[in-house]
C-alpha cells in the first residue's frame, strides 16, 4: 500500500451554530489541511498520483474559503462549519476527482489550531 499526502493552509472565520460556548461567536483560524490518498499500484512513472495534481485538486476545493467567513459560503451557509464538516466536504470533493483512478481518498485532516484537528476517513 502506498500513501501520498499534501497540505494546504488558509485563514477563515466562522461561528458554530448550536454550540454553547465561545465558539458560537464569530472567530477565526489559520487552518491547515492534510489530504492523504492511498493505492496499491504505481503508474509507469513510479507515482501513485502526481503531487502537483493532488495539490491543485486540494487548492481548487479550498482556496475559495481563504480570508472568508465560512458561514456565508455554500455548503456552510446551512451546514455547520466545524472542522469535521470541512474535512468531509474536502474529502468528498477529492473522492469525486479521483473516480476511476488507482488512488483513493485515505483521509483528510483539518487543523483549526496547532493542537486541535479533525480527521475524516471514508
Amino acid at each position: 500500500m502506498f500513501e501520498v499526502s499534501v497540505e494546504y493552509a488558509f485563514a477563515a472565520g466562522h461561528a458554530l451554530r448550536h454550540y454553547k460556548g465561545k465558539c458560537e461567536n464569530v472567530h477565526g483560524h489559520n487552518y491547515k489541511v492534510r489530504l492523504t490518498v492511498a493505492g496499491e499500484r504505481l503508474d509507469q512513472a513510479g507515482l501513485l498520483v502526481d503531487f502537483t495534481e493532488l495539490k491543485a485538486n486540494l487548492h481548487d476545493l479550498v482556496e475559495r474559503f481563504d480570508h472568508q467567513f465560512l458561514n456565508d459560503l455554500d455548503p456552510f451557509d446551512k451546514l455547520n462549519p466545524s472542522a469535521e464538516n470541512l474535512a468531509k466536504y474536502i474529502g468528498d470533493g477529492v473522492s469525486a476527482r479521483l473516480e476511476g483512478r488507482e488512488a483513493r481518498l485515505q483521509s483528510v485532516t483539518v487543523w483549526e489550531t496547532d493542537t486541535s484537528s479533525a480527521t475524516y476517513r471514508p
